[in-house]
């Protein structure tokens, strides 16, 4: 029988309850909301907390919005209501393409989009697609906010920025005119983490690229992104033997492991592959 070691257990209604009790539990203290990854492992004991504190309740973290020129996701956005959502859709198809991928039902009704970032698994879908579109994070503490670029979010598998004290509050994707974007994984079997996945952002001039961004998971790309590839499609004319070029030069500084999913070289090969399938799709979403 798998049970959790002793823990406290406190339910905040806002963003200054959840600091409160951060800061009264100490370094030990995790907060939870939709909790698919934290109690599992605190049932086989990987994760034994001193408190858990239960964020759902906070309100003010979950919404969807446009300010000014930037999309806005408060960290306590459910993957359905993601999933869901026309405005986010409309600016970004990357997340609509990424979230119908993520899981199954049940884990997208009560999962958030801020619980997976902080959750920082290597294969983690959403990190991808964030880092392709260079979205920012919000964090903050018991000495106000910050802002943080996703790209410099996690430090390692299961490591972020956040400090003891800290709570992740929002996502911030800036807005940009001429530009689209997808995702494209290949898992094992529905609702898998992927064998490896690549999200695709592109801002065109004409038919010149005159910026990309390229977020890969599951196969070791330092910070998920592939910036040797983004620097690659910088300026250059769209073309077939372009896109696939991109593919290549992103597989190349992918460092997959072999493990039950598949061989390091087949998982190298479908990031190239994967790579060049999303920037051909978000060209062909930006163009008029």
């Amino acid at each position: 029988m798998q049970v959790p070691a002793h823990f406290e257990y406190e339910k905040a209604t806002s963003v200054e309850d959840a600091l409160d009790f951060l800061a009264r539990h100490g370094e030990e203290a995790r907060i939870v909301a939709g909790g698919h990854s934290l109690i599992p492992m605190m049932k086989l004991r990987l994760a034994q907390p001193d408190a858990l504190i239960d964020i759902n309740d906070v309100d003010e973290l979950s919404y969807i919005r446009v300010e000014g020129d930037v999309l806005c996701l408060g960290a306590l956005v459910r993957h359905a209501e993601l999933l869901a959502s026309p405005v986010a859709a409309e600016h970004f198809p990357i997340l609509r393409d990424a979230e119908r991928v993520i899981a199954d039902p049940i884990v997208r009704n009560r999962g958030t989009v801020g619980g997976s970032l902080c959750q920082a698994d290597p294969s983690e879908d959403l990190s991808a697609a964030f880092a392709a579109l260079r979205a920012l994070v919000v964090i903050c503490g018991p000495d106000g906010s910050r802002t943080v670029p996703v790209r410099e979010f996690h430090v390692g598998p299961y490591e972020t920025v956040v400090e003891p004290g800290e709570l992740l509050t929002e996502i911030r994707v800036p807005i940009r005119p001429g530009g689209s974007s997808a995702y494209e994984k290949v898992e094992r079997r529905v609702g898998d983490w992927p064998l490896a996945a690549a999200g695709a952002a592109v801002w065109l001039d004409g038919d010149t690229i005159a910026d990309a961004g390229i977020g890969l998971t599951a196969v070791r790309a330092e910070h998920f992104a592939a910036t040797e590839a983004e620097e690659f499609l910088r300026g250059r004319q769209i073309s077939e033997e372009t896109l696939v070029r991109a593919g290549h030069i992103a597989a190349e500084h992918c460092d997959p492991v072999a493990d039950q999913r598949g061989p390091a070289d087949y998982k190298r090969h479908l990031a190239g592959e994967l790579t060049t399938r999303a920037l051909r799709r978000a060209t062909e979403r930006a163009r008029p």
